[in-house]
């Protein structure tokens, strides 16, 4: 069955959407859209790196993540400006990153796939990569998953219940790393951030518990690696953008259904007498 690179590239992405849907909700409630942003992006620079020292995409790309993770949670800690802060930072990586593979005159890569992911080449090793990387995630969720919803909440909260809220940032920033290194050859660098934003705000239109929102924002993700395959297969559209577009699309269609059952809820859409 492995042999079907469609199949292959099925189960890669369902893979990326149990580990996207998870921490995207933390990623949404926090408020860490920039920040995942900036770790994306830095994944260039790991592949660079990568590349020049002869080792691992996935090592390469998951020591840089985790760097760049670092350093922004430690900024964020001593009270930095973020939005300016994430937003040098994130540009500078790939810039970098860029930049550095240009330096590289043995080296010929496509970085389009780094870029916007090639899902349709994973190999039967880059699926093991992929499923372990995302399973290494659930299991770290699903262990944190009271402790991290405590510390999102109120920290001081977290503290009366002897809760680290700096151990749980910690959770979430391997996490993100380990996240950014699984799903580069799936969506690419510049798309990682919207795939875990955009179904985790998607899900939040509908979901009326955090749990819930979490196993519906896994749903969204898988439904958008399936619709986003069918489109680059039926379209000959970039795999990559092809998800995140249908995400988008499930996104839009849910917060338009969302404001038209709240506004018919209010009686907007009833007849008045006389109307």
């Amino acid at each position: 069955m492995l042999n079907d690179f469609l199949i292959r590239a099925l189960l890669a992405g369902l893979a990326v959407a149990v580990a996207t849907g998870l921490l995207g909700c933390f990623v949404v409630w926090r408020r860490m859209a920039y920040f995942g942003d900036a770790t994306a992006h830095a994944a260039i620079l790991g592949v660079a790196l990568a590349l020049a020292f002869q080792i691992s995409i996935f090592a390469g790309t998951m020591a840089v993540a985790l760097v760049m993770a670092m350093l922004v949670s430690t900024l964020a800690g001593r009270g930095w400006a973020m939005d300016t802060t994430l937003g040098v930072l994130a540009h500078s990586a790939l810039a970098l990153g860029l930049v550095a593979v240009s330096f590289l005159p043995t080296v010929r890569v496509d970085l389009t796939a780094y870029l916007f992911g090639d899902i349709l080449a994973v190999s039967r090793a880059d699926l093991g990569v992929i499923v372990a990387g995302s399973a290494l995630v659930a299991g770290l969720m699903a262990w944190r998953w009271s402790a991290l919803l405590t510390a999102t909440l109120n920290e001081d909260l977290a503290h009366a219940a002897g809760i680290d809220p700096a151990r749980e940032r910690l959770v979430l920033t391997l996490a993100l790393a380990v996240v950014v290194a699984v799903a580069l050859k799936v969506i690419g660098a510049l798309l990682i951030a919207a795939m875990l934003i955009i179904p985790a705000a998607a899900a939040r239109t509908l979901a009326r518990s955090p749990e819930a929102m979490a196993l519906t924002a896994i749903g969204i993700g898988g439904a958008a690696v399936w619709g986003g395959l069918q489109m680059s297969l039926r379209l000959d559209t970039p795999s990559g953008p092809s998800i995140v577009a249908v995400a988008a699309g499930i996104f839009a269609a849910l917060v338009v259904a969302s404001t038209l059952r709240a506004l018919v809820q209010k009686g907007v859409f009833q007849n008045r007498p006389g109307a």
